[in-house]
């Protein structure tokens, strides 16, 4: 499986550093204060990205890309929803629906470092059980996600 790896925190925002280091990283033996320890690498659902994966085949220009410690699906390199590290699924949705979508269904927004962030909604696993419940999130991502400029 993946390798642990060490987070420096306290320096520069989030240095990864591929493989631990036995003396630490190499900023904390500069005199630069900050905290490594090691992380464990998130698995993701490979059960739930497969069926991601059949509901949105048919996009044009989808591609795969492990990030947010699951594994995203983008549409012109612009992610419409992941099967998350944390379990159940990452939604990229229009900012101006998420107030409103997070009342009306189970989803709840994403946050990071403590930011809430629009646009941006987190649904539990027992929300995404059935194809018509994943169906439904996967089709608000990637409408949203084909509305949004190509990336190059």
């Amino acid at each position: 499986g993946p390798r642990p790896r060490k987070r420096c925190v306290g320096h520069a925002p989030f240095i990864d550093i591929p493989r631990p280091r036995l003396y630490g990283c190499l900023l904390s033996r500069l005199g630069v204060g900050s905290t490594c320890r090691t992380i464990s690498p998130m698995a993701y659902d490979e059960q739930l990205a497969s069926r991601i994966r059949e509901l949105v085949a048919g996009e044009a220009g989808l591609t795969e890309m492990k990030m947010f410690g699951g594994l995203a699906f983008l549409i012109g390199g612009n992610m419409a929803i992941a099967a998350s590290g944390r379990g159940g699924v990452l939604v990229r949705v229009d900012p101006a629906r998420s107030d409103e979508l997070v009342a009306a269904t189970q989803a709840r927004p994403f946050e990071m470092r403590g930011r809430q962030m629009a646009g941006w909604l987190v649904v539990d696993p027992e929300h995404v059980g059935t194809k018509e419940e994943l169906a439904g999130w996967a089709e608000l991502g990637t409408s949203y996600a084909r509305s949004l400029p190509a990336k190059q």
